[in-house]
């Protein structure tokens, strides 16, 4: 933690609804004037889409099993030394995983692969991370306690599974079976390094942590079978609870870089 570099993280499973919460983020930003330097938890992925591939076949021939949710695929210790340097001296580097043809043809580089490491730009009031594992904790790394505000966006598993369906199949190119695929293999590491992820020290609970939570209210239950997002059925109640959430948010946002430390007490 640090009271001249503060650390937020939004973090979230594939498909929490941690990319719609982070919009929300970089509103608040521009209405108090801060200038954030942006992580995507995907740059900390160890392999390219053909590398994860070729990992994942190794590994079922080894009878066992990797994904994006666990340690084998992604730095954790690059992450928390990420977020321990911006601490420290309000610096650090970024790249992009990119995703799809859009994303990539900008570089003249094919989906799958990532961006070169870049310096974050100078000087910024902030660095803000959204990503999977803003809050994990191993016997290895604590990369939550070098967080000053942790936000973790929690969907029930419809929800969350429906949105990942829809959008890696229109906007990545993969296919449902594909997908689905995914999500089984990836249960272990769900379980053991995305969930507790969310709230990773209780005891920290009141003093700089606040949890999102998502509530599907349409009738669904298969979420592989979901064509589309759940719709608000009484959709005049968003422009009361829209305010106050962005609000409480906003106030989060200015303790974390007012009073870094003690951001929620």
């Amino acid at each position: 933690m640090s009271a001249k570099h503060p650390v937020i993280a939004v973090t979230g499973s594939s498909g929490a609804g941690t990319t719609t919460t982070s919009l929300a983020f970089r509103k608040i930003f521009a209405q108090l004037n801060l200038h954030a330097a942006e992580v995507e938890g995907d740059s900390f992925h160890r392999y390219t889409r053909p590398e994860m591939d070729m990992a994942i076949r190794k590994a079922r021939d080894q009878g066992k099993h990797i994904s994006y949710f666990g340690p084998e695929a992604n730095d954790f210790g690059l992450l928390e030394q990420t977020f321990v340097d911006y601490g420290r001296h309000g610096k650090g580097q970024s790249r992009k995983y990119l995703h799809t043809y859009d994303e990539a043809v900008p570089w003249n580089q094919v989906p799958g692969t990532f961006t070169p490491w870049q310096p974050l730009p100078e000087p910024t009031d902030v660095l803000f991370y959204e990503g999977l594992h803003g809050g994990v904790v191993t016997p290895q790394h604590d990369v939550a306690s070098h967080v000053d505000l942790l936000v973790g966006v929690v969907p029930i598993v419809n929800l969350e599974w429906i949105q990942k369906l829809i959008r890696d199949t229109s906007e990545r190119g993969h296919s449902r079976e594909a997908v689905m695929d995914s999500v089984v293999r990836s249960m272990e590491d769900y379980i053991n390094f995305i969930t507790p992820a969310i709230f990773p020290h209780p005891y920290q609970l009141s003093a700089r942590a606040d949890g999102g939570h998502l509530q599907s209210v349409c009738r669904q239950s298969d979420p592989l079978a979901g064509r589309e997002l759940c719709s608000d059925p009484f959709p005049q109640s968003a422009e009361y609870r829209f305010p106050l959430a962005v609000g409480d948010a906003a106030g989060l946002v200015y303790l974390a870089h007012e009073h870094p430390g003690g951001a929620g007490r």
